[in-house]
């Protein structure tokens, strides 16, 4: 079995850096403190944890690369965060009540919990394209 070096990165994995870089700017711009970023837990891993004074906020961010010349041609006719579904909203759920488990009094105290949905589109370039957010998605 042929191994990669350990220097050499999956460019998923820093496509999805990437977006979720992009989402928690994008969250700070809407008033939010980012609490936490890729907390794991036995469930799984919440991209991004946020807090505005009232509400705390557990966001699943999915990203994309979208080639430019498609962009073009299509417009912004593809739903970005299409590819959500039931079983991964559950997944979020369960990890945030995990989380919430696991850091009892160091959370900070939320009038209000939400489950946000942030789709990231970036070029080839590295460059963002476009960014859907839906507030209290489920």
């Amino acid at each position: 079995m042929e191994r990669r070096p350990a220097h050499k990165r999956d460019p998923r994995h820093e496509l999805g850096r990437a977006g979720e870089s992009l989402a928690a700017a994008h969250l700070r711009r809407c008033g939010f403190a980012i609490v936490a970023r890729n907390q794991r837990t036995r469930h799984g891993e919440i991209d991004l944890i946020a807090f505005d004074g009232h509400t705390l906020v557990f966001a699943e961010v999915k990203t994309r690369r979208v080639p430019t010349r498609r962009l073009r041609m299509r417009g912004d006719a593809e739903p970005l965060l299409a590819a959500l579904s039931w079983r991964q909203r559950a997944r979020l759920r369960r990890l945030s009540a995990s989380w919430l488990a696991r850091e009892g009094a160091s959370v900070p105290f939320a009038q209000t919990i939400r489950f946000d949905a942030i789709g990231v589109a970036i070029d080839g370039t590295g460059k963002l394209q476009r960014l859907e957010h839906i507030p209290a998605a489920w």
